[in-house]
């Protein structure tokens, strides 16, 4: 584990926040210099704090409306292994999140769609074809707080 002090966490705060944010803008936020912020932001990376920078996309305004939590149970764990199921379940453009879990499910998918009659036509042909689906459980999401 590596030692993080005060700056490092401001720089991951910052990042979290605008992860294409380049290290001139990090360091004025943090109070740092740009070869200073450059230095912390490229130790983080290569101590594998910082994994990789995502680009957030405005779901909306791609015209995907809806967000779906599904949990997946899995009907015969031994006729078709976890892998399969994996792959298949990533193959699913539609399919953004895929979490291996414990508890009541075996899996947690979030799933976007243009409307509800779109995810109906992703649960019906897509997800529910998959090798060794068993039980589904459908969340809609109404709204994201934070």
């Amino acid at each position: 584990m590596m030692a993080l002090d005060e700056k490092d966490r401001a720089i991951l705060q910052a990042l979290r926040g605008d992860g294409g944010m380049n290290a001139a803008a990090v360091g004025k936020l943090v109070g740092l210099t740009q070869p200073a912020a450059w230095r912390r932001i490229r130790r983080l990376e290569e101590g594998g704090v910082i994994l990789g920078r995502r680009v957030r996309l405005n779901k909306m305004a791609l015209g995907f409306d809806v967000v779906v939590y599904l949990g997946v149970k899995l009907a015969a764990k031994g006729r078709v292994s976890l892998e399969d199921f994996e792959r298949a379940v990533c193959a699913i453009p539609e399919v953004q999140l895929v979490q291996h879990v414990l508890g009541v499910y075996d899996y947690r998918l979030k799933v976007v769609a243009r409307d509800l009659s779109d995810f109906e036509r992703i649960l019906r042909r897509r997800i529910m074809t998959l090798p060794g689906v068993g039980e589904v459980e459908s969340n809609v999401m109404l709204s994201e707080v934070g």
